[in-house]
């Protein structure tokens, strides 16, 4: 089966953005190919960071992904597998100081930095796309999930790994494809104008295990019309709601809804009702394997410890390969 690579950074809880815009393909990917998901926890110290919330936000993700349906040998933990790292270095010196400066995140973050921390701009920031190549090529993933914004990063792998091809004489590395698939861009219910994201607010992203009241007060404030004139297309904010309750699979209420919209019919409060049904229907039985999932997080941190030594004997034996063929020493 191809190889598939695909990894999430620590930030905590999961919201419905993260849910349907990522992690629910990565569930369908598993039925389809050899499937390697990361919760990269290197990637979290390139922005000012507080080291218990760090490993306490890993484990809580692990438990959300584990939850969602993502199968637990499948996963690692990045931190867990050095040779990320490692290759990291040995790919620094095959990747381009002129490209890296051109990444589009490492113009934005360090830009838009935290005031407090003054002139600060770590090393990491702007080195993490090598790292990130890193863990793609490390399992010699053929495939990498991707939206539209993502594909600066991955041709910024294909070149790193089209070049150290080059210079050891050998097709060594595949050139990874992004795998496109249909991936909805859920919005922020309070500004329908910005995506779903922990880093606007608490009132900009929903939890995908919110329990039910918290869920429905959010749907029912949510922003359908700003009043502003849209010459008679959808609003983004009723646009948003339709497309959770495609994405929470209910397609019977959204051709009703949308039927009614097209006549001219449409109940603000019908549809914002519909919403909030599709979502919990999706939302309650992952909360309930959340919570059994708690009741044993020993047992989970035994595990996942366990899935990451074996997928990192995979990225040992990539290592080893990559080594000898620049020239460097394996200790075995």
């Amino acid at each position: 089966m191809d190889t598939v690579l695909s990894c999430i950074q620590p930030t905590g809880y999961m919201h419905l953005g993260n849910y349907f815009g990522a992690v629910q393909n990565w569930v369908r990917l598993q039925e389809q190919y050899r499937c390697f998901f990361g919760v990269v926890d290197y990637h979290a110290m390139t922005m000012p960071y507080d080291v218990q919330k760090l490993r306490n936000n890993t484990w809580e993700l692990i438990i959300n992904l584990l939850a969602s349906g993502v199968r637990k040998e499948n996963l690692f933990v990045q931190s867990m597998v050095p040779e990320h790292a490692e290759l990291a270095w040995i790919l620094n010196c095959y990747a381009s100081y002129g490209q890296l400066g051109r990444m589009t995140q490492f113009k934005d973050k360090s830009t838009n930095r935290d005031n407090s921390n003054d002139d600060f701009i770590s090393v990491g920031l702007f080195t993490y796309p090598v790292l990130q190549a890193a863990d793609i090529l490390v399992y010699r993933a053929k495939y990498v999930p991707i939206g539209k914004d993502q594909e600066q990063h991955l041709e910024l792998v294909r070149d790193i790994a089209l070049r150290f091809n080059n210079l050891v004489g050998k097709e060594y590395f595949h050139l990874p494809e992004a795998l496109y698939t249909e991936t909805p861009k859920i919005r922020s219910t309070a500004d329908p104008a910005r995506k779903m994201s922990k880093s606007a607010g608490e009132k900009h992203y929903i939890d995908l295990f919110a329990d039910e009241s918290t869920l429905r007060r959010q749907i029912k404030s949510a922003v359908t019309d700003t009043g502003e004139k849209n010459d008679g297309a959808m609003s983004e904010g009723v646009e948003n709601l339709f497309l959770l309750i495609k994405a929470s699979g209910n397609n019977v209420g959204y051709d009703e809804l949308m039927k009614e919209y097209i006549a001219g019919q449409l109940k603000y409060s019908d549809l914002k009702q519909i919403t909030a049904d599709s979502l919990w229907n999706i939302m309650l039985p992952l909360k309930d394997k959340k919570a059994e999932l708690n009741a044993d997080k020993k047992t989970i941190k035994d595990e996942i410890k366990h899935s990451s030594a074996e997928i990192r004997k995979t990225a040992h034996e990539t290592l080893r390969e990559v080594k000898d063929l620049v020239g460097l020493l394996n200790a075995r």
